[in-house]
């Protein structure tokens, strides 16, 4: 039965929202996997490459019904609301209800919910739970970070030829520019390797728990990005926009690291740029 966190000793704290976000996690994850192996029904978004099952939007529902039985006063955006806007909440949380969908379609193992919570515009609470592997990633501000209850930490790699990064490609893959190809190839060609696997979400906890070292890509969404910012930071890594600045969730440019290779990272898509730059000014 779904805990009752409307009470004072819970209704106006992290930790409250924190037990909750990981409850529904595992509820979301249970539908996923029960309709893995169903007759779901597929269909398309913005692009012809962007995808949506009626698995998505039952597990979102477990979601945001449990968010507004227990938190009825808190904001909420999530990818299949279409909401894109930042609530104007004291309290908002950010859903993405199976991030990897494309994954879920092929039935390739790597897709997840994320769930992420925002007091005021700070990511305060993150959740990303892969029910395939039964992984749970979970964090909360200046409270530590875990991966199924162990505590975890970004790598120790300190030099961007011997990283390995991960990334992703927008939807409008097709449509140049911003489209990631350059950074792509610049970094391709500066480090040991890079990983394409299919979920930022996921991409950001295997930066967190030091599988990979780095992560870049282009215009996500801020349900791509709000869980795993908060267990990044947690577990010492840095989550900045491509120039070093600040990161807000709504941005659509978002460099993550160990830290220790991001002045590198942000180098390299300098570089990139002025590549990309050049190549389309014909110079």
């Amino acid at each position: 039965m779904r805990l009752k966190l409307t009470d004072p000793t819970h209704g106006v704290s992290i930790s409250g929202r924190l037990e909750l976000a990981i409850e529904l996690a595992r509820s979301a994850g249970d539908v996923l996997l029960d309709g893995l192996e169903s007759d779901f029904t597929i269909s398309t978004k913005s692009s012809p490459f962007d995808l949506v099952t009626d698995i998505d939007r039952k597990s979102q529902e477990t979601i945001t019904s449990g968010i507004h039985e227990s938190f009825p006063n808190d904001g909420v955006v999530a990818e299949e609301e279409g909401c894109t806007q930042r609530a104007n909440n004291e309290w908002m949380w950010v859903i993405d209800p199976l991030d990897g969908t494309t994954n879920y379609v092929h039935k390739f193992p790597l897709f997840c919910v994320s769930i992420g919570v925002m007091h005021g515009d700070e990511p305060v609470v993150g959740v990303i739970f892969n029910p395939f592997l039964n992984e749970l990633y979970v964090a909360s501000k200046d409270s530590g970070e875990s991966l199924n209850g162990k505590p975890i930490h970004v790598s120790k790699n300190d030099t961007i030829t011997s990283s390995m990064l991960v990334t992703g490609f927008p939807y409008s893959k097709t449509s140049p520019p911003n489209n990631n190809f350059y950074n792509f190839v610049t970094f391709m060609e500066a480090t040991r390797s890079i990983r394409r696997l299919g979920s930022a979400a996921l991409d950001m906890a295997f930066v967190a728990c030091g599988r990979l070292d780095g992560f870049w890509e282009v215009k996500l969404r801020p349900w791509d990005v709000a869980a795993g910012t908060v267990i990044i930071r947690e577990a010492g890594g840095l989550v900045t926009n491509f120039v070093g600045e600040h990161f807000d969730i709504f941005s659509r440019f978002i460099l993550a690291s160990n830290g220790l290779i991001h002045d590198s990272m942000i180098e390299k898509l300098r570089e990139a740029a002025e590549n990309e730059y050049l190549q389309r000014s014909g110079q």
